[in-house]
């Protein structure tokens, strides 16, 4: 059973973008308009070449940010702030989702690409807000990225999660890659399965994944 492989799990830990809200939602469609028109205007190139490099950034280095950040020593602060000045309108409450993470034994805690004051805004306007222990962002990991090993240390050392006891929940199967190497239980949250090793459960709807546990 499903439950039987979370019955050690004391340390919840949550992606936020197409994990904690359906992929239907389409953040990520604001989210990359507005990177590719920050990397246009940091870097002095056209539309298609800072798409080109905004592809190649998250494909490279886990974010375009960090390529941004390594290639071309980018201040992170005003990035992040531009690129997640989205609207959230398109979200909607899901009280079926709160009541399950709500009923998970132990901390839960939500680690994200993007920064904490957006996971902010995404939890509340899923009426999520509440329902964790803390929240962290790329600021917490000093901007280093998911997959980034280094990274997940960083911020499992201040959230004080025990690895052995701790499942992470994420829709990017590389950001699953380190947890699963640090004792983790892996859930990939995603519309696809995507067959890896280090991916101990698949599923294309969390809201019925976590109402087994």
């Amino acid at each position: 059973m499903v439950k039987d492989a979370f019955a050690h799990v004391e340390h919840w830990v949550f992606d936020l973008d197409n994990t904690l809200y359906p992929p239907q939602a389409r953040l990520f469609d604001q989210i990359e308009v507005r990177m590719t028109a920050y990397v246009m205007a940091s870097l002095g190139v056209d539309h298609a070449e800072a798409d080109r490099l905004r592809r190649h950034y998250w494909a490279a280095y886990g974010t375009t940010l960090a390529g941004l950040m390594r290639e071309h020593d980018v201040d992170p602060t005003p990035y992040l702030t531009h690129v997640h000045d989205i609207s959230l309108a398109h979200l909607e409450r899901d009280s079926d989702l709160a009541a399950h993470i709500a009923r998970l034994p132990g901390r839960r805690i939500v680690y994200t690409n993007g920064t904490a004051p957006y996971a902010e805004r995404v939890l509340e306007a899923r009426g999520l807000a509440g329902l964790f222990d803390a929240i962290y962002g790329v600021e917490h990991a000093e901007f280093r990225p998911k997959p980034e090993r280094a990274a997940f240390e960083s911020i499992f050392e201040q959230a004080g999660v025990d690895t052995a006891a701790a499942a992470m929940f994420e829709d990017d199967p590389r950001n699953l890659a380190a947890p699963h190497e640090m004792g983790m239980r892996t859930v990939h949250v995603a519309p696809e399965p995507h067959d890896a090793d280090h991916i101990h459960h698949h599923t294309d709807d969390l809201t019925a994944f976590l109402s087994q546990l």
